[in-house]
């Protein structure tokens, strides 16, 4: 995959914005992210993400979101 398929993401503006998974399991399709994890030099490292449908939560690498394969940016 080149680089112009990825997803755009800038780590500082992940905090509240919104995913939709391309292959949802257990109905959750529709994601925000609720927080974003930093280590010591403040480079973000993951976030948590929470289903829209049922509330629950997952932390994941936040580079895992610039695979359009799994996840769209927005609601879709």
């Amino acid at each position: 995959m080149n680089n112009s398929a990825l997803n755009q993401i800038n780590p500082h503006k992940l905090l509240s914005s919104k995913w939709t998974a391309t292959q949802p399991v257990n109905k959750e399709k529709h994601f925000i992210v609720t927080k974003v994890n930093k280590n010591e030099e403040q480079v973000v490292t993951s976030c948590l993400i929470e289903a829209v449908i049922n509330n629950r939560e997952y932390e994941i690498e936040w580079q895992s979101l610039k695979n359009p394969n799994n996840w769209l940016p927005g609601w879709q």
